[in-house]
């Protein structure tokens, strides 16, 4: 729906900065996004405000300057690095006389431009036409209206009202294709659970280099470039690791500051991989000075999706700009926490590689659990997640049973059944 690559080709950037830091947006990462839209920012005009205005965002004064920059420059559109008011757009687009749009349009039209899978691209309409959904407005011609009197009578609604039935039809068509591939992605994670090969996530904020090292662990071609969001659709591949065996390796889309919500519940079935997964491997910028706020993001996000209890390994990419050595960091527990690597280089691939086996060989757990008759719900999730070994029925009809699974699966359980499951422990013992 939004193409700025036709639309806009020249742009100018504004940046407010809030006393309250966690509202703030970074003005480098404005800069990466649109450059990663194919646009070119001619200007940027920034500001400092208290709070932002309710009718132009900005003061009416730097609402000028920014009108005197499009005339100045030529630009055809205006990139708010936050998220903005449908009013506040309209105000500001009257005034300037030049397409605004927000930090939230354009992280859509980046992701409208990556994405190359059928699933990938339903994915982006549906976040689009949310995004939309709020923004439509009146101001349609009034022939268009309702009308009384004979010979003036219009079809029933307004354009206003057709206008938004066609897109609850229409976003209502795509949930339904999009139920539908994710059943399918389902079969083929209960395949996985069946095999009991474990899934392997690679997770991180956007250009961390997540795709250069899933290229460099697997061998294969996955687009890779110095840009935001270079990958979209999620790439599955097997890779088979010396002294343990093979594993499922998940490339998936970066992560950023203030991930709009609705990208994140358009991309539920992608983010399923990230959730799922037996470990995931948090790939850090080690070169950017910002990758403590990175990190925090990511974490974030990883909490927004319900994936912040499957097991982590910190891997901090680009030592080779670091000035530093790969090498292993441990725990207390003397299990692997970090790996520092180069995933351009290869530098540091084998110890990764090591610290992927140790974490996974060590991971599972076998537990006895003695479920009340009132607990079915939880017997059936176990034998969805297909990690039982032995069941048996007591006379007092309490099923006793074995498991075996991942400490990412008990993780999940236990918060899915909010802590209930201990009780019903009867041994614990790791293998």
């Amino acid at each position: 729906m939004f193409d700025l690559a036709e639309l806009a080709e020249q742009a100018i950037l504004v940046h407010v900065t809030f006393p309250q830091e966690h509202s703030n947006e970074d003005l480098q990462e404005l800069s990466m996004l649109v450059a990663s839209a194919n646009v070119q920012a001619m200007h940027t005009v920034t500001a400092n405000r208290r709070a932002p205005d309710t009718r132009l965002f900005v003061g009416s004064g730097k609402a000028q300057e920014i009108k005197t920059a499009v005339e100045q420059f030529a630009a055809n559109v205006v990139v708010f690095n936050h998220i903005l008011s449908p009013s506040q757009t309209r105000n500001l687009e009257n005034l300037v006389q030049a397409r605004v749009i927000d930090r939230t349009t354009l992280i859509l039209d980046i992701f409208a431009q990556r994405a190359r899978t059928y699933e990938g691209k339903l994915q982006v309409e549906l976040a689009q036409l949310q995004h939309l959904a709020s923004r439509l407005v009146r101001g349609w011609d009034n022939a268009e209206r309702q009308k009384g009197g004979i010979g003036l009578r219009g079809p029933g609604e307004t354009r206003l009202e057709t206008d938004r039935r066609l897109l609850r039809e229409r976003v209502k068509a795509l949930l339904q294709r999009l139920e539908k591939i994710g059943l399918q992605r389902e079969q083929g994670r209960k395949s996985r659970q069946r095999s009991a090969t474990p899934v392997v996530s690679i997770v991180g904020y956007t250009n961390a280099g997540k795709s250069t090292l899933f290229n460099r662990l697997t061998s294969a071609s996955v687009y890779a470039a110095d840009q935001l969001f270079a990958t979209l659709d999620p790439t599955l591949r097997q890779v088979k690791l010396d002294n343990f065996g093979p594993i499922v390796l998940a490339d998936t889309v970066g992560f950023i500051r203030h991930l709009p919500h609705n990208l994140v519940a358009a991309f539920k079935s992608t983010l399923q991989e990230t959730r799922d997964a037996d470990l995931q491997l948090h790939v850090i910028d080690g070169a950017d000075p910002r990758k403590d706020e990175n990190i925090a993001s990511v974490r974030q996000v990883l909490t927004d999706i319900d994936a912040d209890s499957v097991p982590q390994l910190q891997v901090f990419n680009k030592v080779d700009q670091m000035g530093q050595n790969a090498r292993i960091e441990h725990g207390d527990d003397g299990l692997p926490r970090a790996v520092y690597l180069s995933a351009l280089t290869g530098d540091g691939i084998t110890l990764l590689q090591q610290a992927i086996a140790n974490l996974l060989s060590t991971e599972h757990i076998k537990l006895k659990l003695a479920l009340p008759p009132h607990c079915s719900a939880l017997r059936a999730k176990f034998h969805e997640l297909q990690v039982i070994t032995t069941e048996r029925f007591n006379d007092d009809g309490v099923c006793m049973l074995e498991l075996r699974l991942s400490l990412a699966q008990w993780a999940r359980m236990l918060k899915h059944s909010n802590g209930e499951l201990e009780n019903y422990i009867v041994k614990a013992a790791d293998i």
